[in-house]
């Protein structure tokens, strides 16, 4: 007579439970501080340009040099999570983002906020994927999905912050007191981390491994980069995240105002109302994967098909301004982005094993931000060449979103059998037939 483990709990499952709540909430609460900082921009994108007397090319590069940052640190920092752990890497990520933050607050000139940009983004490229990685290490397997897209729900609640709050202090205190006010939440989180946060519940130490290196640095980065569920997760995330990282991180609020002519305050409800549609969305993207997880690609490409539908609808649309019905429907399927994106770590988690959740996550959450940097480029050198002409400026979302999917349709069937391999193979790893 043969036993099979319980479908609920895998072999080497960490419990999940109450403790683990907590301590993956400190973890998200740097990440939520982390979002407030790198989207403080697209609420003070205007203000930044009278500030330091820049074009809009020039304001682009405020948000193009962070996400290079960003993009740049993914792979470091997912090795250093495998390495390091979750809290020593999040203790340094809340570091240098809270000085990043205060850099901004009393820059005097454009190159120093350009320096304490970079700053901001090397830091808060330290945050997401150690979350990720806490998550792992704190709940089962089955619970992923859900506890990732959680993640992605809190991050966007930051940017609800700076869309409702940090502009409000913005216009009513100044500059100098909004910025340097809110980097006091950095302090308290880096506070919280040192204090409270744990890598992993006792008895479910990871099994130590051999670091050597250069060398070990290589080895994984090539083993995650030849997964095809690698591959195909950031490419998802390439896909899925821009149009919304575009609009929420800078180009929103001058699109709505300028090429719109609404109001600063309804231009900041349309904003609100692309991160309340996100934390929505979120939760029913977790909930259908978590319960069908060959929903994963329909939902990235079916958010993909829509989100360039109300672009296209918003440019064209004949008469010198959309209407208010229709900016409503684009913002709220804007808000599909980010759970959408989110999807895209669920092709890469199971494509890996444990010691390389870290390098696979990096390598994933490169894609979303490499895009979101090229377009917010292309947007503003196209905007200076067509003397803000936003229709042709914002045309270039589709470039970028016919490179992913064409990326997308070309990997989606190997990552789908080494998935089933993979499936077929911790299967068998779970029967124990026990002795006569």
């Amino acid at each position: 007579m043969s036993a099979t483990t319980s479908k609920a709990t895998l072999p080497g499952d960490p419990p999940g439970g109450r403790r683990a709540a907590a301590v993956w909430s400190i973890g998200v609460a740097v990440y939520f501080v982390a979002v407030i900082f790198r989207t403080s921009l697209g609420v003070a994108g205007l203000d930044a340009a009278d500030r330091f007397h820049v074009n809009a090319s020039a304001l682009s590069t405020f948000s193009i040099l962070q996400l290079l940052v960003y993009a740049g640190m993914q792979i470091p920092v997912g090795l250093l999570v495998d390495r390091l752990g979750t809290k020593k890497v999040l203790s340094i990520g809340a570091v240098l983002f809270t000085a990043g933050q205060l850099g901004f607050a009393f820059s005097p000139s454009y190159g120093t906020a350009l320096a304490s940009r970079a700053l901001l983004g090397c830091g808060d490229a330290m945050t997401f994927i150690s979350v990720l990685r806490l998550g792992t290490r704190w709940f089962p397997a089955r619970r992923g999905p859900l506890i990732a897209q959680l993640a992605g729900l809190v991050g966007m609640a930051g940017n609800l912050v700076s869309t409702l709050v940090l502009a409000r202090l913005l216009h009513s205190i100044g500059w100098t007191p909004a910025f340097a006010g809110s980097a006091l939440a950095g302090a308290v989180v880096l506070a919280l981390t040192l204090l409270f946060l744990k890598d992993h519940p006792e008895g479910y130490e990871p099994e130590p491994s051999p670091h050597r290196g250069a060398a070990y640095a290589r080895r994984q980065i090539l083993a995650s980069w030849r997964e095809p569920g690698t591959r195909l997760g950031l490419w998802v995330h390439f896909t899925t995240q821009f149009p919304a990282m575009v609009f929420l991180l800078l180009w929103g609020l001058p699109f709505l105002v300028e090429a719109q002519g609404l109001s600063r305050a309804t231009a900041g409800e349309l904003l609100t109302l692309v991160v309340l549609s996100n934390m929505v969305i979120g939760l029913v993207y977790g909930q259908i994967v978590a319960r069908h997880h060959a929903a994963r690609l329909p939902l990235a490409l079916g958010t993909v098909g829509a989100t360039a539908l109300m672009w296209a609808a918003t440019i064209v649309y004949p008469g010198e301004r959309a209407p208010m019905w229709l900016l409503v429907v684009l913002c709220t399927v804007l808000g599909a982005c980010g759970p959408a994106s989110m999807l895209g770590f669920d092709f890469a988690r199971p494509a890996n094993p444990p010691e390389r959740q870290g390098t696979a996550s990096g390598i994933t959450n490169m894609g979303g931000f490499i895009a979101s940097m090229t377009t917010l480029l292309a947007i503003g050198v196209l905007l200076d060449a067509t003397g803000d002409d936003y229709d042709i400026a914002f045309s270039a979302v589709f470039v970028l979103q016919a490179l992913g999917v064409s990326q997308i349709l070309r990997l989606r069937g190997r990552a789908a059998r080494r998935e089933r391999e993979r499936l077929v193979a911790s299967r068998v790893e779970t029967v124990h037939v026990p002795a006569a």
